[in-house]
């Protein structure tokens, strides 16, 4: 009596250990996908992006929308920093593929390659209050080339100074502040 005893409690752990075993595989099965391909986290580090995003601010990043449209002017990303892949920077996306950009006298001008002697003054004023854009620069963007700035433009390390971005170094857009509690939320 006593041996089947310890049989069928041996048993119970048995199975109550391939029970949990299983819940993990599952969980693994469906978080490890939607973490490294559909959305992702993110910690602010800096104060570039003052006052749109602050240091410590938490953001949960859309990784799947660029695989079906372009990334647009305005848009807040994450990427690769072209000179240390190893490193992530947040910024808005100011200038696109094959057009040319211009900062002079503080102010973002646009050439479009539908009307390259027309250029268009960078309205800012639905992100930013005074977008003052420190600076003399012209550059012209190839094929899959973006231009990003942050919006703390005097505290801002981005296509002034290290040029282009090249798409495939795009992680995702901003899509959720997820902290602090008084700002959570979805980023338009």
């Amino acid at each position: 009596m006593k041996q089947k005893l310890k049989a069928s409690g041996f048993k119970y752990w048995l199975d109550f250990s391939w029970e949990i075993l299983k819940i993990v595989i599952i969980s693994l099965a469906i978080i490890i996908p939607i973490r490294y391909f559909l959305i992702q986290p993110f910690f602010v580090r800096g104060e570039s992006m003052d006052p749109s995003f602050y240091n410590g601010d938490y953001l949960i990043i859309d990784e799947i929308s660029y695989r079906f449209e372009s990334p647009e002017r305005g848009d807040v990303i994450i990427f690769r920093y072209p000179l240390d892949k190893s490193q992530f920077f947040i910024k808005r996306i100011i200038g696109l593929p094959e057009e040319k950009v211009e900062i002079k006298n503080g102010k973002v001008f646009i050439y479009s390659t539908e009307t390259p002697d027309e250029k268009i003054v960078l309205d800012e004023s639905e992100y930013l209050e005074d977008a003052y854009t420190p600076g003399n620069l012209i550059i012209d963007l190839e094929e899959n080339e973006y231009f990003v700035l942050g919006d703390n433009r005097n505290a801002s390390s981005d296509s002034r100074k290290w040029g282009e971005l090249n798409k495939k170094l795009i992680i995702g857009q901003v899509w959720f502040r997820a902290w602090p509690f008084n700002r959570v939320g979805t980023v338009k």
